[in-house]
């Protein structure tokens, strides 16, 4: 772990609605000044989590702190020190973009001295100035979440909590929000964001994945794609469908998937000798490819401890 200072911490974190539990059991520990993510599939627990870390919702059971304060005995205090943007554009539609940050200084309190300048600031920062008179509604999807993520940090929060940031906005737009947040972070802000997009999961130092409100790994990338109890194999082959299809039939191979001419082919570390048992498979299928052993990516990764904890729960 880490040798920071913890910033987040929880354990045992679950939430029920009736019989569903959306989080089970989930412990926590984040280094202050890193960018943690929670990756996960619609309706893995993501969001639920996020909102009991900001004291919106309150856990049926365990207990979380964020920078020390319990999170549902210091809610209110908590909500004054952390940012928070919703995956659903949550500001006022018909204000002016000045309008909203001018709005959301009020809401935070900031000294009426400061407000003018700090609003000027991000408005520089995340170039709106020319859109400054213009109203929320008719933003472009990228200069809404520039909008959004101003408005989450315009009290300069030491932690940032971001649902499902970069869900609506185009690859560009969203290179240009991970930039801001590796500034962010570089400037000692905690930043835990939530995110299905596999290449988002990898900027993040560490990260846990979710799968039906349980964590079911946690770690950087890197030691994520180390620990996993499998073998990824890479196939690049003339006829991608039919080397698919022949090693499809092979129970040794737990999935294949098809990336344009290429295959990842997850072997579990019990099988001997994965990657001659891939090139033998298509040998005798007389498929012409090439096969190498690679580092697990965070697909691979995914598909990995899921297929582990469904292992686990048939038996």
């Amino acid at each position: 772990m880490n040798s920071r200072a913890i910033a987040i911490s929880a354990t045992g974190l679950t939430r029920k609605f009736g019989s569903l539990i959306a989080v089970n059991e989930v412990d926590l520990e984040i280094p202050a000044g890193t960018i943690y993510g929670f990756l996960g599939p619609n309706g893995s627990g993501k969001s639920t989590t996020i909102r009991m870390l900001c004291g919106l919702l309150t856990p049926s059971a365990g207990t979380a702190t964020v920078m020390g304060m319990d999170t549902v005995k210091e809610s209110e205090a908590l909500k004054q020190h952390i940012g928070y943007m919703t995956q659903r554009f949550a500001l006022f539609e018909d204000l002016t973009v000045r309008e909203n940050l001018r709005f959301i200084s009020e809401v935070y309190a900031l000294p009426r001295a400061k407000r003018r300048p700090r609003v000027d600031q991000l408005l520089e920062e995340f170039s709106l100035v020319a859109q400054v008179k213009q109203r929320a509604g008719t933003l472009s999807g990228g200069q809404k979440q520039r909008l959004a993520l101003a408005a989450a940090t315009l009290h300069e929060p030491k932690i940032l909590f971001l649902d499902e940031p970069t869900s609506a906005v185009d690859p560009q737009n969203r290179r240009d929000f991970w930039e801001k947040l590796f500034e962010m972070a570089e400037r000692g802000t905690t930043i835990l964001v939530s995110t299905h997009y596999m290449d988002e999961a990898a900027r993040c130092h560490r990260l846990a994945i979710l799968d039906q409100g349980v964590k079911v790994a946690d770690g950087s990338p890197k030691e994520l794609g180390e620990n996993i109890g499998y073998n990824v194999i890479e196939v690049v082959a003339d006829n991608p469908n039919g080397a698919r299809l022949s090693l499809s039939d092979n129970p040794a191979f737990t999935s294949i998937t098809q990336l344009g001419v290429r295959l990842r082919v997850l072997v579990s570390k019990r099988v001997p000798d994965a990657l001659g048992q891939v090139k033998l498979n298509l040998r005798e299928a007389q498929i012409r490819a090439e096969a190498d052993q690679v580092f697990p990516d965070l697909e691979d990764i995914f598909m990995a401890v899921t297929e582990e904890r469904r292992k686990g729960l048939a038996i």
